[in-house]
């Protein structure tokens, strides 16, 4: 009976249960111009059947990734997963797990947040890193509270190069607790002067690498500018494969490292859900939103685990709380901690110089086009081309085409004048004929 609609007879025993006569009855105390007059204009219902067909029809007009030419990144990336990652996460005692309130019976889910935490402060260079987060613009956002809260100041600047949704998030919640949030114009090049605009007054500088449009940044004289005038250096990425060959923000004098965890373990399933990374200095852990797993031992002296820090306003008061957003995406995170064990260290470096590789052949393929120009000095596996005319038109021709060009700039920010850039991200599942597909229809294009 779980998915059938309530009879005449259940709606009668509802009412008389709360003692009222009739549903009008129900909402009374609701005001009459927020009540609909009439039922809304929507097409009747369907069987199970007639719902399928629909919504397999409108699937079918979705092109996957995998079937083209495919190069869309800015900010989540297709990879290739081991079909050994989701079987294992598809296991009963992982897939139903929720939150580890009770150690005795959660050592499995303990560890692998464990063992979860240990890889991420390695790839990030930084002393802990904590149990997950809801996503990368969540950890961004939750990152720039934590400098504030460690600094007693109430104001951040944020990089051009910052993804546009991350740097929306942290104004939204920002706004939100009356704090300040100066925005950088839009940084192309990755040239800004954020040196000089780092005084005592701000709490945080926000920058990413690889940033927005694919440029690599060197954070060390950023992070010794933010530690004379009593600021912190928050550190961010969308690609976290290119913590495998790239050096670790830690040590380029990062105070907290945030970031997306979707490109390891992870499909672009539509947009979510993924997996927020969040790593800092120890001395900052106190400070640290969501939850730590630690190591310890029980009654018999045997290895085990538990939750050794959990600031959220679920596990204490409040107002002593560090977050209340910060529920760990835990099956996600599982698939991350599984697909970098199975690279391991190599194995990271290995599809990271791949990566590199791939979008190095394409940037060279895509130079020779006419109309085309590689605005980039330096980049990933992710770069921003200046093609003639619109790029968001230029991307629907080449759908057309069977071609997934890139995501125009224009498609992120607007109103920023940018409407002849594109973003072209080349992971490892680009192949030759599929640099030469975008390159033949991008000539033809234009």
């Amino acid at each position: 009976m779980r998915y059938h609609p309530l009879s005449d007879a259940d709606r009668k025993a509802m009412l008389a249960t709360v003692g009222v006569a009739n549903v009008e009855a129900l909402f009374a105390d609701a005001p009459a111009s927020t009540l609909l007059k009439a039922p809304l204009d929507l097409p009747p219902h369907k069987s199970e059947l007639e719902v399928e067909r629909v919504f397999s029809r409108l699937a079918a007009r979705n092109t996957p990734a995998g079937r083209v030419p495919f190069f869309v990144g800015a900010g989540a990336y297709r990879h290739h997963a081991p079909a050994s990652v989701d079987h294992l996460i598809q296991r009963s005692e992982f897939l139903t797990s929720y939150t580890p309130y009770q150690p005795e019976i959660s050592q499995g889910t303990l560890q692998y947040l464990f063992e979860f935490q240990t890889q991420v402060a390695l790839l990030a260079g930084m002393d802990a890193a904590n149990a997950s987060m809801y996503d990368g613009s969540t950890a961004t956002a939750e990152a720039v509270l934590m400098a504030h809260r460690l600094t007693k100041r109430r104001k951040a600047l944020l990089s051009g190069g910052l993804h546009p949704h991350y740097a929306e998030v942290t104004r939204t919640i920002s706004r939100l607790a009356d704090d300040e949030v100066v925005d950088m114009a839009p940084d192309i090049f990755g040239a800004e002067d954020l040196i000089a605009r780092i005084d005592e007054t701000l709490s945080c500088v926000v920058v990413q690498t690889p940033d927005f449009f694919g440029n690599l940044r060197d954070l060390t004289k950023i992070a010794e500018a933010c530690h004379r005038h009593g600021a912190l250096l928050i550190a961010v990425f969308t690609e976290a494969v290119s913590l495998g060959l790239l050096t670790p923000p830690g040590a380029m004098g990062a105070d907290i490292v945030v970031g997306e965890g979707q490109s390891i373990g992870n499909a672009l399933n539509f947009g979510g859900p993924y997996v927020g990374l969040f790593a800092t200095r120890r001395d900052y852990v106190r400070q640290m939103p969501g939850r730590l797993a630690g190591e310890s031992v029980d009654a018999d002296g045997r290895r085990s685990y538990v939750l050794t820090l959990s600031t959220r306003e679920q596990h204490i008061r409040r107002d002593k709380a560090t977050s209340n957003i910060c529920t760990n995406s835990g099956l996600c995170a599982l698939a991350f901690t599984i697909h970098l064990t199975l690279l391991g260290e190599a194995g990271l470096a290995k599809l990271a110089r791949l990566n590199h590789a791939n979008a190095v052949a394409l940037a060279e393929m895509l130079e020779r086009v006419p109309n085309v120009e590689l605005v980039n000095k330096s980049f990933f596996n992710e770069f921003t081309l200046r093609v003639k005319g619109d790029a968001g038109s230029l991307v629907e021709k080449l759908a057309a085409k069977g071609v997934i060009a890139g995501v125009p700039v224009s498609r992120l920010l607007p109103n920023a004048g940018l409407d002849d850039l594109l973003l072209v991200a080349s992971t490892e599942t680009n192949t030759h004929e599929d640099r030469a597909a975008l390159a033949a229809a991008l000539e033809e294009a234009l």
